[in-house]
């Protein structure tokens, strides 16, 4: 592909932050990894190599619950590893599932936890089960290559890549680009699969390079009118262009971030600006040049401040777009029209054009466990799915899971399993509020956590759901989205009623992003407890339901009447 390789130049001073200095050093992202892995004194790995481990889906994380009862026996903090698969489209075959759930009931704490970017990450995997996790993935081609890091991350397509040809054209549009833009390097191989020997030398990475990009990148793709993958939160955004039943092209979108920090206003949330319409011929040589762009333009300095949002803020967004024209050779036509209608999933069966069925479940924050506490054995169901043979599955943006490609004759077999095991009573009986809910993992892992928000968000959801009762608003699909930490995981800038954690049990109040994802939402009330979200919830809500115009979304609403 003659993709255009660029000369290194940046806008930035000559400084750079510790991260850039070990990714140049690091051979490719090799760095000293073996040696830690291989270092039996400590569950911990070298400082320098926990940077680059992120680059191969991997963090080191600690049991934040477990701190203090180690501290006190003057104990080592309980070190283990999180790793997130790269599923570009979300979708893995019954055997991959099967897998999938042999390494989580092996090596970590068991639970599978879907992810808002369509894949999946298990947690409490100890140093020397890595690579045997690593190794269990590869035998059932899967990998973690580029899942995190300073990289492309996993590319999102809408969540049922089957629907319509062109649902399963853009799935496949995903996977191409997730290849297109994975590093170069085979480190991951070497290090943590161990089926290569150690390069003589190091990779060549036109892309890359040997600095990579100054922070993550993310790519999803939207298929109007559903915007499930909240095209606009994304630092490139892809919106499908389909004209008399053919995918003809794309409009182009650059910029979308949810990453801020509490008190740092130089850093804040950021939806995508919109630069126009393209042939989809054109797609690769502009995904790869608005990489490129972000490569030798951002901040690699202060990583607070090195997201392409903040590039494009501060070069403008006409000089980023005319940048990327220069690169790519392809000029930008003016914008097609499209609507987004929706951005949630649709629950239950349907079938696609292929006469395939689909079923999506709904996932409470997407963790898979079997919570027998409630009647809800989530793994059991789908693994006997899996061992059936007859489905596949599909992660959405939205932390659920669709049973896919599910044959007319073996509808019944699929349904009675999820019913066997609680699965479909729950997805039927959840409340609206409950089902556009999403929460970020949180406590007791994320080492950025400063609140609860997965174990917690189900609790609050229960108190509130008296209170929409209470003014008729139980059938509103209100979105509610809750982080441990202003870094915006869970998208919550975009969301209706956001919870953002400031500090164990108390949480900024943010409101008034509209319904579909095209807008962020304001700061409203700071710091609040369980009591007072409650009763701020109680008021605002009240309100609504008083107040509101027809068919008026509770976001709009807020930004029409409570922020104005």
């Amino acid at each position: 592909m003659p993709l255009q390789q660029n000369t290194r130049r940046t806008s930035m001073s000559n400084k750079e932050s510790h991260v850039e200095k070990i990714k140049k050093a690091s051979r490719g992202l090799r760095g000293t990894l073996l040696e830690s892995l291989a270092d039996e004194h400590t569950l911990a790995i070298r400082e320098d190599d926990r940077a680059l481990v992120k680059f191969h889906g991997m963090y080191l994380q600690d049991d934040r619950d477990r701190r203090e009862e180690r501290a006190a026996k003057r104990l080592d903090r309980l070190w283990a590893f999180m790793v997130r698969l790269r599923l570009p489209g979300g979708k893995l075959s019954a055997q991959q599932w099967k897998g999938l759930h042999h390494v989580a009931g092996t090596y970590s704490t068991g639970t599978i936890k879907i992810t808002t970017r369509q894949t999946v990450q298990l947690h409490g995997i100890l140093k020397h089960h890595a690579r045997p996790t690593h190794q269990a993935f590869n035998q059932v081609g899967l990998d973690s290559i580029a899942a995190c890091g300073d990289v492309n991350r996993n590319v999102l397509a809408s969540a049922h890549p089957d629907v319509s040809p062109i649902h399963e054209e853009v799935y496949q549009t995903a996977v191409h680009l997730s290849e297109l833009m994975k590093p170069k390097t085979r480190a991951y191989y070497e290090v943590f699969v161990g089926n290569e020997k150690v390069a003589e030398k190091v990779e060549e990475d036109p892309l890359y390079e040997d600095r990579y990009l100054p922070r993550k990148f993310k790519i999803a793709i939207a298929i109007p009118p559903q915007n499930d993958v909240d095209v606009f939160a994304n630092d490139c955004a892809l919106i499908a262009i389909v004209e008399n039943g053919t995918l003809v092209g794309y409009n182009v979108g650059a910029g979308g971030g949810m990453g801020a920090t509490h008190g740092n206003p130089s850093t804040y949330p950021r939806v995508a600006s919109l630069f126009g319409y393209i042939d989809k011929k054109d797609l690769d040589k502009v995904v790869y040049e608005i990489a490129t762009v972000q490569r030798d333009f951002g901040n690699r300095e202060d990583r607070k401040l090195a997201r392409l949002k903040y590039t494009i803020d501060r070069m403008g967004v006409d000089a980023y777009k005319a940048e990327v024209e220069k690169r790519s050779g392809v000029t930008f036509q003016p914008l097609k029209p499209y609507e987004f209608t929706q951005r949630i999933d649709s629950y239950g069966w349907a079938k696609n054009h292929h006469d395939k069925w689909f079923y999506t479940a709904f996932i409470e924050n997407g963790r898979v466990f079997d919570d027998t506490d409630n009647g809800r054995l989530y793994k059991t169901a789908f693994y006997e799915i899996a061992e059936t043979g007859k489905a596949d599955f599909r992660f959405t943006c939205n932390q659920n899971i669709v049973i896919s490609d599910v044959a007319e004759r073996d509808k019944a077999e699929v349904q009675q399993i999820l019913e066997k095991h609680g699965i479909t009573q729950f997805t039927d009986n959840a409340s609206v509020i409950r089902k556009n809910a999403i929460a970020c993992v949180a406590l007791n892992t994320c080492a950025l956590a400063l609140a609860e928000s997965q174990r917690y968000l189900p609790t609050l959801l229960e108190k509130m759901e008296p209170i929409l009762q209470k003014h008729h608003l139980e059938n509103e699909a209100i979105s509610i989205r809750m982080t441990g930490c202003p870094n915006g995981c869970a998208r919550p800038y975009i969301a209706e009623i956001a919870f953002i954690g400031t500090s164990l049990g108390h949480y900024n109040m943010h409101i008034g992003a509209d319904a579909l994802g095209f807008r962020c939402n304001k700061l409203y009330k700071e710091n609040l407890n369980e009591a007072q979200i409650l009763e701020t919830a109680d008021e605002l809500l009240g309100r609504f339901a008083a107040e509101r115009e027809a068919k008026e979304s509770f976001g709009d609403f807020a930004m029409r009447k409570i922020l104005a």
